[in-house]
C-alpha cells in the first residue's frame, strides 16, 4: 500500500530527477516536564509515505530514481533496557520495504555526497533541511500530499472498513447501554471497551458524549454529567485502524423513547441527510449537497411553527444558519478531519451557515468522507437573532425560548464516494422505531 503511495506522490515531481523529499516523523511527547509518555502516534503524512508507525525516523525521496530511504536513529544498550529489542538495518528493510537504511548521524554526509538540486519538504521542517546545509522549498509538498491523500486506494479503504466496524459495533453497545441515571464518561468507557476489544487502541478523536443541553456544543469536552430521563444523548465517537479513522454521530432518548417534539426534530436531521447522501455522486458539488440538506433543516423547522415565512426567503436570509452552523462533513483517512478539502485557489464562502464548511469540492470517486447535518438550539446565536429586527419576524420567539434546553440532534455517516453514488460503511440504527426497538 504504501509502496502504492510513494509512487503516486512521485508522479507529481516526475520533471525534477535530481531533487528529493525530506519527510520527518513524529517524536514521543511527554506531558510538561515529566516522563509521562503520551501514546505516540506517528505524524499522518509520514505514516502515509512509509507505513512506519515508530518515532524518531526520517525519510528521503529521490525523485528522479525513486529511491526510498529510511533513516533511523541509532539506538544503544541502554534504550534496550527500558524500552525493548533494538532493530538493525535488514530489519527495518524487512519490515518497512525501504530500498536502503541509514542511521540519522549518516543523513548529513550522504545529503552532501547527493547534491540534490532542490529539497521538497513540509512548512516547519525548514530548520532540519537548513542543518544539511541545504536550502528548503516547502511550499509545494503539502499541497502535492494533500492531492494524493484525497483519493484513497484499495488499502486505505480496507482499513477505513474496518475502523467503520469496530466503530458500529461500539456505538450499537453505547445504544443499548444508555439508561437514565448513568453519566456520560461512563458511556465513553462503554464506548472505548468495544473499540479496544477490536484491537483499536488509538482513538481518532477525544469523542463526544454529550447529553441535554450539552448536546447543542459542537465540540463538547466535558462528560462529567448524569443523564437525565426525557433527554437526548448525543455520541460522537469514532476508532483508528492503522491510523485510518472513522467517524460516527447518533442521537437518541436516553429513556429510550422519543417524545413527539424529539421525534419531529429529529426525522428533519434524518430526512436532510437523507437527502444530501441522495446527492453524492461523482460530479456533484459539496456545497450544493450543504445547501439542499440546509433547506430540507429550515422547511421542517417552519412545518414544525418554529420558524415562518417564504422557504426561498428563509434560505436567502441565512435561518438555517441559526439551527445548523457548522459544515455537512469533511474528508475521512488519517486524520478524522482529513487533507484537502480547500485545494490551492479555492475560496471559503463568506456566508453564514457556508464558511465552516471543512471541504469545498466536486465529488470524486474514492473520496472517503462524513455526512453529519445537525439541527441545534444554541442561545448564543438564537438570542441575538431575535434581538435582530431583520431576522426575528422568521423566527417563533416563545417557542424556540421553551427549546434553549433542548440541546441538539446530529446524525453521521461515514461514505465512499463510488461512480454510481456511494457506499455508507455505518450501519448504526438511525431510523427512529429502529433505534427504540435496540433500547427496549
Amino acid at each position: 500500500m504504501h509502496h502504492e503511495h510513494r509512487n503516486r506522490l512521485l508522479t507529481l515531481f516526475k520533471d525534477e530527477d535530481k531533487s528529493i523529499i525530506y519527510l520527518r516523523g513524529g517524536a514521543v511527547s511527554r506531558r510538561y516536564n515529566t516522563d509521562f509518555e503520551y501514546p505516540f502516534r506517528q505524524e499522518s503524512n509520514f505514516l502515509y509515505v512509509t507505513g512506519v508507525d515508530e518515532p524518531d525516523m526520517s525519510a528521503v525521496l529521490h525523485c528522479g530514481t525513486g529511491e526510498y530511504v529510511l533513516v533511523i536513529p541509532r539506538r544503544d544498550a541502554q534504550f534496550a533496557v527500558w524500552m525493548g529489542y533494538v532493530l538493525t538495518a535488514d530489519d527495518y528493510i524487512g519490515k518497512y520495504g525501504p530500498d536502503k537504511v541509514i542511521y540519522d548521524d549518516e543523513l548529513s554526509d550522504w545529503l552532501k555526497k547527493l547534491k540534490p538540486e532542490t529539497v521538497h519538504g513540509l512548512p516547519g521542517s525548514e530548520q532540519d533541511i537548513r542543518q544539511f546545509g541545504l536550502t528548503p522549498e516547502t511550499g509545494y509538498l503539502q499541497d502535492a500530499l494533500a492531492w494524493c491523500r484525497v483519493i484513497k486506494t484499495d488499502g486505505e479503504i480496507a482499513n477505513l472498513k474496518t475502523a467503520a466496524a469496530a466503530a458500529n459495533q461500539a456505538h450499537l453497545e453505547v445504544m443499548q447501554a444508555v439508561c437514565p441515571g448513568t453519566y456520560e464518561y461512563e458511556m465513553k468507557a462503554v464506548f472505548d471497551y468495544h473499540a479496544i476489544r477490536h484491537g483499536q487502541l488509538h482513538p481518532p478523536y477525544s469523542g463526544i458524549f454529550a447529553s441535554g443541553p450539552g448536546s447543542a456544543i459542537l465540540h463538547h469536552t466535558g462528560k462529567h454529567r448524569q443523564l437525565d430521563d426525557g433527554e437526548l444523548f448525543l455520541v460522537d465517537a469514532g476508532t483508528e485502524c492503522h491510523g485510518y479513522a472513522s467517524d460516527i454521530t447518533r442521537t437518541y432518548p436516553v429513556n429510550g423513547r422519543f417524545s413527539p417534539i424529539q421525534a419531529d426534530l429529529y426525522d428533519i436531521v434524518l430526512d436532510a441527510q437523507t437527502t444530501a447522501l441522495n446527492l453524492i455522486r461523482p460530479g456533484n458539488k459539496m456545497e450544493d449537497a450543504h445547501l439542499a440538506a440546509a433547506k430540507v433543516i429550515v422547511t421542517g423547522l417552519r412545518d414544525c411553527s418554529l420558524v415562518k415565512g417564504d422557504i426561498d426567503e428563509l434560505m436567502d436570509k441565512n435561518v438555517f444558519a441559526l439551527f445548523f452552523p457548522h459544515g455537512l462533513g469533511h474528508f475521512l483517512g488519517l486524520d478524522t478531519h482529513d487533507v484537502g478539502g480547500y485545494p490551492k485557489g479555492t475560496k471559503r464562502i463568506d456566508r453564514p451557515g457556508l464558511r465552516f464548511l471543512r471541504a469545498r469540492r466536486i465529488f470524486e470517486s474514492a473520496m472517503v468522507l462524513t455526512i453529519e447535518p445537525g439541527l441545534y438550539f444554541i442561545p448564543a446565536l438564537l438570542e441575538p437573532a431575535l434581538a435582530d429586527k431583520g431576522i426575528s419576524g422568521f423566527l417563533n420567539g416563545k417557542r424556540l425560548k421553551e427549546l434553549f434546553d433542548f440541546g441538539g440532534i446530529r446524525i453521521e455517516d461515514n461514505i465512499i464516494v463510488r461512480d454510481d453514488g456511494l457506499e455508507n460503511l455505518t450501519t448504526v440504527p438511525k431510523i427512529r422505531q429502529e433505534i427504540e426497538l435496540v433500547m427496549r
